[in-house]
């Protein structure tokens, strides 16, 4: 391949990996446990809530969330930073998600860590990989008012500065 063509190439699979991110979180939220697996190399993993690898166990895994009381979920996820190196990708990315769990409001947060494989289908997950920063009711706040106003001004301002 020409300079040109390895250049278009790498774009096109950074869009195509950022789709696929787009794509997992919307069938993760709309349920649709067959097509959520799809985007998983057939020996990939999750490592989050559970560590699960296989599509038939990824399958069982998701499809049981709401057996844990994990009823509705929102992802969003934001900051991708995608690298491509021939067949294989990483993704690093922010998440924020809203859920609800047992009936209850929560917020929580975390970080993608993701490793992908180029197949004959496309870009898939060998490794789909979540830590939360926090995951709390609603109600309580995330923060324990770490961050109230006054301790944000106090933060902002420079020391011994005005108020």
């Amino acid at each position: 391949m020409n300079p040109l063509e390895v250049r278009l190439r790498q774009l096109e699979d950074v869009e195509a990996i950022r789709t696929l991110d787009a794509v997992y979180c919307r069938l993760l939220d709309d349920g649709d446990w067959p097509g959520l697996v799809e985007l998983f190399t057939p020996d990939g993993t999750f490592d989050g809530l559970s560590v699960v690898t296989g599509r038939v166990d990824l399958l069982a895994f998701f499809s049981g969330l709401a057996d844990g009381g994990l009823t509705a979920f929102w992802h969003h996820v934001s900051n991708l930073e995608v690298a491509v190196d021939g067949d294989t990708g990483t993704v690093a990315s922010l998440l924020w998600q809203p859920c609800v769990v047992d009936g209850v409001a929560h917020v929580a947060a975390g970080r993608y860590a993701d490793r992908l494989v180029r197949t004959a289908e496309g870009w898939r997950y060998a490794l789909k990989q979540v830590r939360f920063a926090y995951w709390a009711p609603l109600t309580e706040g995330w923060d324990q008012h770490r961050f109230a106003l006054e301790t944000a001004r106090s933060a902002a301002l420079p020391r011994g500065g005005p108020a």
